[in-house]
């Protein structure tokens, strides 16, 4: 079966190619008993662009289209979204078939470059990266304790996969208000952020003051995608690595890893948050 189309008032023609994000199954639990149990689905989507095999991504496939193009933006392989004519994603082939304009004029060097990183969802980085994004400025705005805690508290209404069935990352794009504006969950943490990288793109969202959330830790690759979102300030309710946090303090990013309850931990850029509403001390702690 063929996938229904959309085609958007401004940018390419995309599919619309839904597919459960849950299935049950039978297991037995420490007594010996039988109960029924959700698992989150992880399905393997080929992406060809103009007809040349790029990528496999393993996916939940909550939003199959708006991944594709925030991983060829954040990639660096498609600069202007006006060069992508369509995204056709089925999944009875498992495949998705990106039509452009145009791609980058460098695109066999780009791919040459091509790393693999470490974690869930095997993400990639492309060569130049960096330097492209040292040359961006980032807003330089001031956070306010409050405005982290008013925010985990209203995404606590999210993460319904994880909730049902675990085994999934979700991640946020959020106003300093604590407004939700766009959320993801994914098998892998770098598809939940190129998924929101690819909403905000269709929707020409650009928030100044902007919060990335994320469940997962805080890996080079989620730095330097979050800075590519035009976003400086990370928060993370799991840790960072070194490299993360180097790259974190080469872009002035307010990172805040740990971030539980009334707790976190200010990584980088700490002269930018507000201590305007710090917890009481519990019996045992030291001022």
């Amino acid at each position: 079966m063929q996938p229904a189309t959309n085609k958007t008032t401004k940018g390419p023609e995309l599919s619309c190619a839904r597919a459960p994000l849950t299935l049950k199954t039978q297991v037995m639990n420490e007594q010996g008993e039988w109960q029924e149990q959700a698992l989150a689905c992880e399905r393997p989507l080929t992406l060809y662009l103009d007809k040349r095999e790029l990528v496999t991504l393993m996916t939940l496939g909550e939003d199959p289209e708006a991944l594709v193009l925030g991983y060829l933006r954040n990639q660096g392989l498609v600069e202007q979204l006006e060069d992508i004519l369509a995204i056709q994603v089925d999944w009875e082939v498992e495949a998705a078939a990106i039509r452009t304009a145009r791609t980058a004029e460098n695109l066999e060097e780009i791919l040459s470059q091509r790393t693999v990183t470490t974690g869930c969802g095997q993400g990639t980085v492309f060569g130049n990266q960096m330097a492209r994004l040292e040359q961006a400025e980032l807003p330089q705005w001031q956070l306010k304790q409050s405005q982290v805690y008013k925010l985990l508290q209203a995404l606590n209404d999210y993460n319904a996969t994880y909730r049902n069935a675990g085994a999934v990352h979700g991640c946020a794009v959020c106003t300093a208000e604590g407004e939700v504006l766009a959320f993801c969950e994914d098998i892998g943490r770098h598809n939940a952020v190129d998924t929101l990288a690819g909403r905000l793109w269709l929707e020409g969202l650009n928030p100044e003051q902007a919060i990335f959330y994320t469940t997962g830790r805080l890996t080079s690759e989620m730095v330097m995608k979050t800075a590519q979102m035009g976003i400086s300030v990370l928060l993370s309710r799991s840790g960072a690595t070194q490299m993360g946090l180097e790259i974190a303090r080469k872009l002035d990013i307010l990172m805040l890893a740990r971030a539980k309850g009334k707790h976190f931990q200010v990584f980088s850029a700490d002269q930018r948050l507000e201590l305007d509403a710090p917890p009481p001390l519990r019996p045992g702690d030291r001022k």
